[in-house]
């Protein structure tokens, strides 16, 4: 299995599956963004580096079929999208790094994406991890401001969605964004880092970007077990061309 194929699980069969009946067995990735207290991070860098983090987890080579993840991956893939948002600081943040997953840089915004498994056996590392009632200052980029990133992952201006709810969120939004690419233009994005950005459009662009979906751009429907009512359009990824994004370095 090569990225070829990696790029078909974000592509062809993301979602297909329902959940499994015993609540212990559902699949989900979890994120784990660092918000050191004396020093907190951005909320926008924070959102993009968990963006770019679920993404390129999906892509790694790890998650080759026959790689360490490839089984994992797969499964959750083929399952209802699912990711658990949590906070990491100091020792715990450095632990959360032995866990295997993806971890990404943006700014001063840190994130780890966690190579997905069943919610009842998560390592204890992550477990005793939780995020509620955690909040970061700062807005989000406005729509003149969003530089020459190839995707921009719109949020819902109407929706008042907490930092751990839109982690996820836009956690969903960058994986289906690679449907807005042919497969050698998403190697492509995905060996640049899958730079992109986050903002929040007026109501006016955001009805536009609503009435755009399926052709460059493409919407995160939630469903609803948290914060929104279900079907709400959380988030919107809009593919932007002509850009020449360099890239950025990540670590595992």
């Amino acid at each position: 299995m090569g990225f070829d194929e990696r790029f078909g699980l974000l592509t062809d069969r993301l979602g297909d599956a329902p959940d499994s009946d015993d609540p212990a067995l559902v699949l989900a990735m979890p994120i784990v963004v660092r918000i050191e207290k004396r020093d907190p991070p951005g909320r926008q860098a924070t959102l993009v580096a968990a963006a770019r983090a679920a993404v390129l987890l999906c892509l790694d080579e790890q998650a080759d079929a026959d790689g360490p993840w490839g089984d994992a991956v797969a499964a959750w893939c083929g399952a209802r999208i699912r990711k658990i948002s949590r906070r990491a600081r100091g020792a715990h943040w450095t632990a959360a790094q032995d866990v295997p997953g993806v971890t990404v840089a943006e700014g001063d915004g840190f994130a780890r994406a966690i190579v997905p498994g069943p919610v009842g056996d998560v390592d204890r590392r992550i477990d005793r991890l939780q995020i509620g009632g955690t909040e970061l200052e700062g807005p989000l980029e406005p729509p003149g401001v969003v530089g020459e990133a190839p995707v921009v992952l719109w949020v819902n201006p109407g929706l008042d969605m907490t930092l751990g709810k839109l982690a996820a969120q836009v956690g969903h939004g960058s994986m289906l964004a690679a449907r807005l690419f042919d497969v050698s233009d998403a190697r492509r994005w995905w060996e640049d880092g899958c730079p992109l950005a986050v903002a929040e459009p007026s109501e006016e662009q955001w009805a536009d970007l609503l009435a755009r979906d399926g052709s460059d751009t493409v919407a995160v429907r939630d469903a609803g077990f948290t914060e929104v009512a279900p079907g709400s359009v959380t988030v919107i990824a809009e593919r932007r061309r002509e850009t020449d994004t360099p890239g950025r370095e990540d670590g595992r």
